[in-house]
């Protein structure tokens, strides 16, 4: 690996670190009664207090510092005063901006007790994201990727978001490429080491539809069934992959 990879890396890593480190602070609070907005605050203090920048907040004139998406909310969903109850579902994702570089990460997080096609729909989405990095190295197609992940999820009843995908991060939010999180093996852009993006299946208890509402950045599933999602920021190595995101109580 070049040192101009090896800088990239090792800036992500720092950065990757401090947005999983958020949504670990995030887990520690998780509750029915609190509002989407403490979590907002929580994600926003801990970034802040390791002197790194929350790069939602107002990118593109986003008004908060984290997205958090309950229940039908695919994607992009706003920080309110909106309350948790028991048996919500909801994705918080966030991304660290740390001297010049980008980390983002998502995360599901049930609140209370939930339903049995809740906990699947999660244990699906989350194996799916899995599955897909680790065919990740060197030489491997984009649509090995999207094949993966699409394959997964079908075959387990659910579908796949195809309106929103993965992509390119470093000193920009979003680079190229697309990732898509549907396709067919062999096809697509051929992955080389070095190359930095995320992998962030959202996948649907129903159809696969979305729509985004009035606030231009709320994404819903057409038909209102569940929606789940996780994120990691990787890096392709020469002879596979780093995840830049893990969190601390995990071991994936």
């Amino acid at each position: 690996m070049s040192e101009n990879f090896k800088e990239a890396f090792e800036k992500t890593r720092i950065a990757g670190s401090i947005a999983a480190g958020a949504l670990d602070e995030v887990s520690k609070i998780i509750r029915p009664g609190i509002s989407t907005d403490q979590i907002d605050k929580t994600c926003y203090e801990f970034i802040h207090d390791h002197k790194a920048y929350s790069a939602p907040l107002f990118y593109r004139g986003f008004p908060k510092s984290c997205c958090t998406s309950v229940n039908h909310v695919v994607c992009h969903g706003i920080p309110s005063d909106k309350i948790l109850r028991n048996g919500d579902i909801m994705n918080v994702d966030v991304t660290a901006f740390k001297e010049g570089w980008h980390g983002d990460t998502s995360r599901m997080f049930k609140v209370g007790e939930v339903s049995i096609k809740a906990e699947k729909l999660i244990q699906t989405t989350y194996e799916a994201m899995m599955k897909a990095i680790k065919v990740v190295k060197d030489g491997v197609f984009l649509g090995d990727i999207g094949s993966e992940i699409q394959s997964h999820v079908e075959s387990n009843g659910f579908s796949v978001v195809q309106d929103f995908c993965g992509h390119g991060i470093g000193k920009s939010f979003h680079l190229e490429p697309n990732v898509l999180h549907y396709g067919k093996k062999g096809t697509g852009e051929k992955i080389k080491s070095g190359m930095i993006f995320t992998i962030e299946p959202m996948i649907n208890l129903g159809k696969f539809e979305t729509k985004t509402l009035k606030d231009g950045w709320t994404a819903v599933t057409k038909d209102k069934s569940l929606s789940a999602q996780f994120e990691h920021t990787i890096g392709v190595t020469n002879d596979g992959y780093e995840i830049f995101t893990l969190p601390s109580s995990l071991t994936n």
